[in-house]
């Protein structure tokens, strides 16, 4: 009789667990395409925002550095994947991302991964390999 209970419980339990890592991929959603808007649009306050906070300064930094205000074009993206990990606390996502960056007139194209992590109740990029800021954020 006191299994009962304790397989409710369980069950209750898994459930949650479920739900949560459920809610947490549809959080993650609108932050990965409020990251490549802003990209986009030159948004790069708004695009920190959305990274970690050791990261956040250093990202501005770089951008005004390379004057990508003024020089980087992202012309096209699409969000190819998204896995989340087990414990829904992290998450991979691969973006196919096109940009130009003067002075060069080449279009470049990379299959971007970016690395997103569940902080506080929130996404945020914490890594990204390849694309138009590869080596800004390891």
């Amino acid at each position: 009789m006191n299994r009962l209970p304790a397989l409710f419980l369980a069950l209750a339990l898994g459930a949650c667990a479920t739900a949560s890592k459920k809610s947490n991929l549809e959080a993650l959603k609108p932050t990965v395409e409020q990251f490549h808007q802003a990209i986009r649009w030159r948004d790069y306050r708004a695009a920190a925002r959305l990274i970690v906070p050791e990261r956040q300064l250093d990202f501005q930094r770089a951008r005004i550095e390379r004057h990508d205000d003024r020089d980087l074009t992202i012309t096209d993206y699409e969000i190819e994947d998204v896995k989340v990990s087990e414990d829904g606390q992290r998450a991979t996502v691969q973006s196919r991302i096109q940009w130009m960056r003067l002075p060069s007139a080449s279009e470049q194209t990379a299959l971007v991964v970016s690395e997103f992590v569940f902080r506080n109740g929130v996404w945020l990029l914490e890594r990204q390999l390849d694309g138009p800021f590869e080596g800004e954020l390891p």
